[in-house]
């Protein structure tokens, strides 16, 4: 009698039970000493699960945290700071649950469960150890002199975006029981779609790469882009951004496409070359053009490194001029020797002399076309340093001295006329009608 009366209660209250609901949905028996007992295994199950996971973080973590310290090279230190083995030993807990579920669990709705949550979970886990594997070797590669350079975070955030995808596509084939290659194939009919939808992030997603593997920008190089505001160095380049921190120290988040669709300037050529180009020019006063008298000539003959720029261009003028039976009485019969051509063979001679300067680029002196602001001489040098302080000075040193040799030539640079050069004029003028005109009328003649 008791005993019966005993059945009934536990009967009713598994019925009654909203445990009992649960594990009636996935096929157990709606007894309550079988939800005691399937409780039991779960609970069980996940203390193993937690016991497993500690012993992986603190002792298989420590036992190869300690191998990896004692090795010679450090390259391997990188894969802990990454948490790359930690991510890994999470792996342990899931191996548990997946070879202890057909033990423990006889009812296929539960196995088929535990199964599915284990999948997924992998699933997880091992996209967190790609990612720090990613990560520590972008960490090795930017030690590296040769990788160091490259545009390489551009090519890891690629690769872990399309692991994330893929990892997605496993995970939703898990949740709905169908193969991947079905939801691929789903994805291909929302292609137009997802162009549309997102068609900023692909093409910024596109031209990332094309930056990363056409070589276009990477860190450290001086861009300059007007259209951006932005001329500096670059810091980062990733898949939709590029950073530039320009030289007043601001920075300039470019977008990966304006780099693609816009023009920029990659300084990265001359720094690699190893010299920086001066292209600067002299405007001479062409009023202060002229032949070379005697007097002249003996001051040039006075400069060292102009005497045999001297003697092979009289000589050579002599020769022609006799051949040719010149009137030499006449300066402007035949060849003759000018103040400005004299003062460019002294430029390039006084150059070819100085080792801040490059001899194995260009090196060239020009005269450019005369405009309303003199005859420009143009200095198209290279300097033997890109650093830009050395540089501006090395620029400022030469222009310097050739302004101050310029009146040893009788020329004198063209500059605009300023409000005290019109005030000496005019007082001059007012001076000289005051002298010659008794009637006071002002002429400007």
């Amino acid at each position: 009698m008791f005993s019966q009366m005993f059945a009934s209660i536990a009967a009713a209250t598994a019925a009654s039970s909203p445990s009992t609901d649960l594990f009636l949905w996935v096929g157990v028996e709606g007894n309550v000493w079988e939800v005691l007992l399937v409780t039991a295994k779960v609970l069980a199950l996940v203390a193993g699960c937690v016991v497993v996971n500690w012993i992986g973080k603190n002792v298989l973590v420590r036992v190869v945290r300690a191998i990896i310290k004692g090795t010679k090279t450090k390259r391997d230190d990188v894969f802990l700071e990454s948490g790359a083995i930690t991510r890994f030993s999470h792996i342990l807990p899931a191996l548990v649950v997946h070879f202890s579920t057909p033990f423990l669990f006889e009812h296929e709705k539960v196995k088929s469960a535990v199964s599915s949550a284990v999948s997924i979970y992998l699933i997880f886990i091992s996209l967190f150890v790609l990612d720090g594997v990613l990560n520590a070797l972008h960490r090795l590669a930017a030690q590296s002199p040769r990788a160091k350079n490259l545009p390489l975070k551009g090519f890891i955030q690629a690769t872990k975006l399309i692991a994330n995808l893929i990892g997605l596509i496993f995970i939703v084939s898990v949740l709905f029981n169908k193969t991947p290659f079905l939801i691929f194939s789903g994805l291909g009919a929302l292609t137009a779609v997802l162009i549309l939808i997102f068609r900023d992030a692909i093409l910024g997603f596109v031209a990332g790469i094309q930056l990363s593997v056409n070589n276009m920008v990477r860190p450290g190089d001086w861009i300059e882009m007007s259209s951006n505001n932005a001329n500096g160095d670059v810091l980062d380049v990733s898949l939709t951004t590029v950073k530039v921190q320009n030289f007043d120290k601001t920075i300039t988040s470019i977008p990966a496409y304006d780099l693609i669709s816009k023009s920029f300037i990659n300084w990265r050529g001359m720094s690699e070359s190893g010299g920086r180009r001066i292209k600067r020019s002299l405007r001479i006063d062409m009023r202060s053009i002229r032949f070379v008298d005697d007097e002249l000539l003996a001051e040039l003959q006075r400069i060292q490194i102009l005497k045999p720029y001297l003697e092979n261009r009289l000589k050579e003028i002599h020769e022609s001029n006799e051949e040719n039976q010149i009137d030499e009485d006449m300066p402007v019969n035949g060849r003759r020797l000018t103040n400005v051509g004299c003062f460019r063979a002294y430029c390039e001679a006084y150059l070819r002399k100085d080792d801040r300067i490059r001899k194995d680029m260009t090196f060239l002196f020009r005269q450019l076309e005369p405009d309303g602001k003199g005859l420009p001489i143009q200095v198209y040098v290279f300097t033997a340093t890109t650093n830009w302080v050395r540089y501006e000075s090395i620029q400022a040193d030469i222009f310097d001295h050739f302004i101050a040799a310029l009146p040893r030539f009788g020329l004198s640079v063209y500059q605009d006329p300023s409000g005290g050069d019109l005030e000496r004029g005019f007082v001059k003028i007012a001076a000289r009608n005051d002298s010659t005109s008794p009637s006071g009328d002002f002429n400007l003649s």
